[in-house]
């Protein structure tokens, strides 16, 4: 039985050790749902990575959707024939789904759906540390934060009721922090899912023609007062301290924080967790603040809670001191830890801090290390050959666009491939831009996942506008980046010519792109040849630089026994270290004026063995 057979399997009452994401997949399973899709993406990968191994056993439909609106879109399909849905993405995925979300909290829903954020505070995997909370004020939806694992879980069951009694979709936010930590989780009992609800016309219902609309925002306004009303202040624990002059407010991960610094410190403080943070639990915060004058307000990221907690004060002439990030207490910036609520909190306080660390300084200790491409992967053969090929043409100076996946390293040293990335599917659209105040050439990088979500519609208007650039979609079989799930090109990673796999060069060649290019990365002097002759065409060109990701092939090789060493013949390196310098495979080093390969790290690709890469030829199968 395989680790997640376990999870699913696990008895009502069992205790297991989980993150937060896994907590969250078991929650939907106990919840009862029919449908989950998703667009993977850190921090909420691990809850797909789960439903993918189970949901035929769990008997649920789950899908790897081609990004976020239409996953959404299929989630809400199902929850409108009355059956229990779940979608979740990370933060910068939202925005993908937003259009459709806002307007489905119009339309609201029949079955229970849930939309869940995963935030990444300090930008650990991603290019903003956007606060989506923000989501639930534009959206006017119920937000549910939990703060431990177990939480997770049980929350989310909770945002199934609510969803489904209010006929609202309830956003579920969680940070990096909650989704990855780990805690015990005593499991329930396994729900059953819902029956389809029959289902007439939906035109008065689902349908957002403004006549609609107009009668559904006030129908979803009730919604909210409603929820508000009766289910808001059931999400609300406190812990009372001794002293009455103080008392802190949190949510999330950040009363988490709080309570282990208070506990650890022995301060008499009592503290009120929010467990819904829209809309807010108003008659228990004014209850908490009229016991207590001077409020602290712990919360990652914006000042959400404490400006809603400030205006409410102001509207209801409650006098209180209140101490957060609009005063400086906190800062704005970057995840917390235990540090930076424990010098928030003794400031407020007006105490000595005794254990003052520079919060923000790195430890002496820790070298800075820039992130590299694994040993073997295909797409350190590309940028290599695409920066010759660049020379070769007398193109150094080219503008690159590059995009969102592993190949963003690419615009790190030694290759420097990427004067721009954005967001998802960028890449071809800020192509097509540069020409318009450029004359030269352009390039552009974007992967095989990253194509199918929001790539093709800039490759469209590529063509339209003509615009000059090579196209390099670095084709490595799967969605790497967050933990090797399938994309419409690979709908079997351990099949990757199974049938049904969408074909990136039919694509291309419908769009109406007449150069276009298959090429092996592993075969530099293919790969140059076709580079360089699409810097020749009259608009855009497309390479597929197609080669599995080294992760996969390892695998696959172990499983079948093949071991292939390569070493340097010191006899013939020169110690040129162009392999070191150009190349940057992190298994090659240098010692003595020699280079040598850590057989540990070699993913045996072969590809540093080619002359473009040794022109001594002294790097040799053993």
């Amino acid at each position: 039985m395989s680790y997640y057979d376990e999870i699913l399997e696990a008895k009502d009452g069992q205790v297991l050790f989980l993150l937060g994401n896994e907590a969250i997949a078991r929650g939907a399973i106990e919840s009862g749902i029919s449908t989950a899709a998703t667009y993977p993406g850190t921090p909420s990968s691990e809850v797909g990575d789960l439903l993918y191994a189970v949901y035929r056993k769990a008997g649920i439909h789950f899908e790897y959707s081609v990004n976020e609106k239409v996953a959404l879109e299929v989630a809400f399909a199902s929850a409108s024939l009355g059956l229990r849905s779940m979608v979740f993405m990370k933060h910068v995925g939202m925005n993908v789904a937003a259009d459709a979300m806002l307007s489905i909290a119009y339309t609201g829903t029949r079955g229970g759906l849930v939309i869940m954020t995963a935030d990444d505070p300090s930008m650990h995997s991603s290019q903003n540390e956007q606060d989506n909370r923000h989501y639930a004020d534009l959206g006017h939806l119920p937000m549910i934060e939990p703060t431990t694992p177990q939480e997770a879980k049980d929350f989310l069951q909770r945002a199934f009721d609510i969803s489904e009694r209010y006929r609202v979709p309830v956003i579920f936010r969680t940070t990096t922090m909650i989704s990855h930590e780990r805690g015990l989780v005593e499991v329930s009992h396994v729900g059953k899912p819902r029956e389809i609800v029959p289902f007439e016309s939906g035109k008065a219902e689902f349908n957002s023609l403004p006549q609609y609309a107009m009668r559904n925002k006030k129908l979803l306004e009730e919604k909210i007062s409603k929820i508000k009303d009766v289910e808001s202040d059931r999400f609300v624990s406190i812990e009372r301290g001794k002293e009455d002059e103080w008392g802190a407010i949190a949510s999330g991960v950040g009363y988490a924080y709080l309570h282990d610094v208070i506990s650890k410190h022995g301060m008499d403080i009592s503290m009120m967790k929010i467990g819904m943070t829209n809309p807010l639990p108003e008659r228990s915060i004014i209850k908490f603040i009229s016991e207590h004058p001077r409020i602290i307000i712990v919360e990652e990221l914006d000042s959400y809670l404490e400006e809603k907690i400030r205006a409410l004060c102001q509207l209801k002439g409650i006098d209180v001191e209140i101490y957060g990030k609009m005063n400086s207490y906190f800062p704005y910036d970057y995840e917390f830890n235990m540090d930076v609520v424990r010098s928030g909190v003794m400031k407020a306080m007006q105490k000595d801090d005794t254990h003052m660390l520079s919060i923000r300084e790195e430890s002496p200790l820790l070298a800075a290390r820039t992130p590299v491409l694994c040993p073997g992967c295909p797409h350190r053969a590309s940028f290599f050959t695409v920066k010759k090929a660049l020379k070769l043409a007398g193109m150094s100076d080219a503008k690159i666009s590059s995009d969102i996946g592993c190949y963003s390293l690419g615009v790190y040293e030694p290759f420097d491939m990427g004067d721009y990335m954005i967001s998802m599917g960028s890449s071809i659209g800020v192509a097509s831009g540069l020409q318009n105040a450029l004359s030269e050439r352009s390039v552009s990088f974007i992967g095989d996942s990253t194509f199918f979500h929001a790539g093709i519609p800039g490759l469209i208007n590529a063509k339209l506008n003509n615009a000059q650039t090579t196209l390099i979609i670095l084709d490595n079989r799967i969605t790497a980046m967050t933990g090797q799930q399938p994309n419409p090109g690979s709908r079997d990673p351990q099949d990757l010519n199974a049938a049904g796999n969408i074909s990136i060069e039919n694509i291309a060649r419908g769009i109406g792109i007449d150069f276009v290019k298959t090429v092996d990365p592993y075969n530099i002097g293919e790969m140059l040849h076709a580079v360089t002759e699409s810097f020749k065409v009259d608009g855009p060109a497309v390479i597929i630089s197609s080669r599995e990701c080294a992760i996969l092939r390892d695998a696959k090789e172990k499983k079948a026994g093949r071991h292939v060493v390569y070493a340097v013949n010191v006899e013939k390196c020169t110690g040129c270290e162009k392999c070191v310098e150009d190349f940057a495979c992190p298994a090659i080093s240098m010692s003595g004026g020699k280079a040598t390969i850590d057989p540990d790290q070699c993913d045996e690709c072969g590809v540093c063995a080619e002359r473009y890469v040794c022109p001594f030829q002294a790097i040799e199968v053993v």
